[in-house]
Formats: structure tokens, sequence, C-alpha cells
């Protein structure tokens, strides 16, 4: 299983939100590639990024922060948020960036995303966030009337490899992952899933293990010290 800590990005700074409210932010860093390099000296191999205002608006919006991040560190990072088209994902690709996901835009139109994950493979995912089993795009702001699990299984046997699955109702306040939505999102899609939110305790790692999640993003757990990354990493090795 890989572990992905995690580091929003809004007006420049590293901030973590409560179910995705912009006006919950609570700030953890000035400079996030000082947080970044020290998720690289615990041990991580992968790092998460969100462009939080790129979300809302459309397009990258802390484009100078993410470069900083690539430069210092030597992190694989996968990165969301406000990536509508080829010409923004091919920025992120030169730039350095591993994985893009596409969220908002693959609800808009699924057959761009089929066809970005045909030409670039794996270095495109899907981001799946839902709020109440349905999908929420626009950084969250706005909720579908598509089930998630049904969106999941129209990405059955194309290119894409990788979905990372938010519960938005539970994201950023540690109260442990719903890992049931996670297997729906698995069973449906018959790809690797990677569990976003609510991560609170090296018990939710222990869960993800158990159920052979293929990946975990970690985010306000280690900002607000609830969990030993060091740990995290040496549980999953050991596994």
């Amino acid at each position: 299983m890989v572990i992905l800590p995690a580091i929003d990005l809004k007006d420049g700074q590293a901030v973590r939100l409560t179910e995705g409210l912009m006006q919950t932010a609570k700030i953890y860093s000035n400079e996030p590639y000082e947080v970044a390099k020290r998720f690289q000296e615990l041990g991580s191999e992968w790092l998460h990024v969100v462009d939080l205002n790129g979300a809302f608006k459309g397009e990258p919006e802390n484009l100078e922060q993410i470069k900083k991040i690539r430069n210092n560190t030597d992190l694989k990072i996968e990165l969301g948020g406000g990536v509508r088209d080829e010409d923004t994902i091919k920025m992120y690709l030169d730039l350095g960036v591993d994985r893009v996901i596409l969220g908002s835009v693959a609800l808009k139109d699924p057959e761009f995303v089929k066809k970005m994950a045909q030409k670039y493979k794996h270095k495109i995912a899907l981001g799946i966030d839902a709020k109440d089993g349905y999908v929420a795009v626009q950084g969250w702001a706005q909720v579908s009337q598509k089930k998630a699990v049904d969106f999941a299984k129209e990405f059955q046997n194309t290119d894409i490899e990788v979905i990372i699955a938010t519960d938005i109702s539970k994201d950023g306040t540690l109260s442990g992952i719903n890992i049931a939505f996670v297997k729906e999102i698995q069973e449906a899609s018959g790809l690797d899933v990677i569990a976003s939110g609510g991560v609170k305790d090296i018990n939710d790692i222990k869960i993800a293990v158990n159920n052979e999640i293929y990946g975990i993003i970690i985010g306000k757990a280690f900002y607000e010290g609830t969990i030993d990354l060091k740990e995290a990493f040496k549980l999953v090795k050991e596994r």
C-alpha cells in the first residue's frame, strides 16, 4: 500500500479544511515546500497536492509554491485542483509532476479524461469526490445528481489506472476513513483506489491495509499530531 501525505494550497500557504469548506482553512505553513521536505525526511515517496484556489477558479493558482515543492524535493507528486484542459496537464507534467488528477472536468466530459489517460497513461488519475454518495465538483461547491459508484463504473476497461476517492463529509474531521465507500468505488471500477478523507490514526492505516486498499492520503492527522508518519510507513513496509 502507498501512503501519500498531503499538502493543500490556499493563497500560497499549506492549509487544511474541514469538509471542504474554504472558510474553515487552518494555516499550517507559509512555506509548503518545507513541509514537503519534512515528508521526504520521514520516509515518504509520494506527495498529494491540491491547489484549492485552482479548484474553485478552474485554473492553476498556486504555481509558484508547486514549483518550489518540485525543485526542493525528490518526492513523486500527484496533483489536482483546477485542471480542466490538456494545456494545464502538459504544463504540470513538464514541471515534473508525476500524476495529474482530473476531477470536475471528468464529470463534465468523461471522454476527455479517457482520451488523456490513453495519451498520458499512468500520469493521469481520476478524482471522485462524493457528498452523501453523489459526485461533487468545482472545489466541492456543487453536488451533482450522479452517484459516485455509477460514475466509477464508467471508467472500467479504460486507461485510467488509479482513482482518488474522497468522502467529503469525512475530510479534515479526524473521524476515521469511510472504508465502505472506498471499497464500493474499488469494486465498481475494478481499479486501484486511493482513500482520502478522515484518517485519524494508525488504526486507519491498518484498516486500509487489511482491506487491500491501494493507497491512503494522510492530511490533518499529520498536522494535528494524531498519527506518527514513521510508524505508518513502517507498518506498510512490514505488511
